[in-house]
């Protein structure tokens, strides 16, 4: 697939989610506001959450997929980086600012306060949330999957923590319209335990974003798996100083080889080009490979 094809697939599914996301956004506020649901309301800011973030993919995929200029050697593939990272941080904001309100109106009610009670609408409300939401982030998650986006999908693991939040609106406002007054107390508790899941996500897509910006370097299999291709060709010995990172959707890989020191110069430059068309047959054509040819020791 071609840059230009998988940015316009990525454009294509975010902006399918951010319509989405706008109509629930509408519709929840609506529903949260004539249905006197805090809940419902809280749950709209979530998706107001969603629809932000598919901006930033919006904004930034076009930009991670520019190809290597002057001034960005190893391309641009970090702006992908960093719009996961802003996504992962809103969430993370949002299920801390979900905690934070459930937190409080649980004290409101251990102190004798009485919550209103939501109506049928806020009900339903929830329900097409949640239905919604399910079919976005599937959607998204498999054409993520396919793109090899990590931001698509972060964006999809973003849908599902809004149908999430929005199970636990759901709870809380049956618990309230039916269970009686003593009930209503299940809105908060539920939200309280729908925010550590957004939390939880919010870490698992922010921490492999800190790792690439800290230069971590591949996982160890992958890095056993670039020493095989290497120790493929006969010709070639000994490699070793191997260094890893990844850059956005690609990786770069440097590394020393140790080859016959008798041996023409053309020779060795055709070994190592064969060995760089190995591994980007591996790891993707835009993988960025450094070989560094050393005389064998004998």
């Amino acid at each position: 697939m071609s840059v230009s094809t998988r940015e316009h697939e990525i454009y294509k599914v975010t902006l399918w989610g951010s319509l989405v996301n706008f109509i629930l956004v509408v519709f929840k506020f609506i529903a949260g506001i004539l249905g006197h649901s805090a809940a419902m309301i809280a749950d709209a800011v979530h998706s107001l959450s969603d629809f932000i973030t598919d901006i930033v993919v919006l904004l930034f995929v076009r930009i991670s997929s520019k190809p290597q200029d002057e001034d960005h050697a190893y391309g641009h593939g970090k702006f992908e980086t960093l719009a996961t990272a802003i996504i992962g941080i809103v969430l993370l904001l949002v299920g801390l600012g979900i905690m934070f309100n459930a937190v409080e109106s649980i004290i409101g009610v251990c102190r004798g306060e009485e919550l209103q009670a939501p109506s049928m609408l806020a009900l339903v409300a929830a329900i097409v949330s949640i239905v919604f939401k399910e079919l976005l982030y599937r959607y998204t998650i498999s054409r993520g999957k396919s793109l090899d986006s990590r931001a698509v999908i972060a964006n999809a693991w973003h849908h599902r923590s809004d149908a999430f939040s929005s199970i636990g609106t759901l709870v809380g406002i049956g618990g309230a319209m039916f269970l009686g007054v003593g009930w209503r107390v299940l809105d908060p508790i539920a939200a309280f335990i729908v925010s550590l899941f957004i939390i939880k996500v919010a870490i698992v897509l922010i921490k492999p974003c800190v790792d690439e910006l800290l230069e971590k370097s591949l996982p160890r299999e992958v890095e056993n798996r670039i020493m095989e291709i290497i120790l493929s060709y006969p010709e070639v010995s000994s490699p070793h100083h191997l260094r890893t990172r990844r850059i956005g959707n690609s990786i770069a890989i440097e590394v020393h080889i140790r080859m016959n020191g008798g041996m023409p110069l053309y020779d060795a430059h055709r070994i190592t080009q064969q060995i760089e068309g190995a591994l980007k047959s591996e790891f993707g054509p835009n993988t960025h490979i450094g070989i560094h040819a050393e005389p064998r020791k004998e």
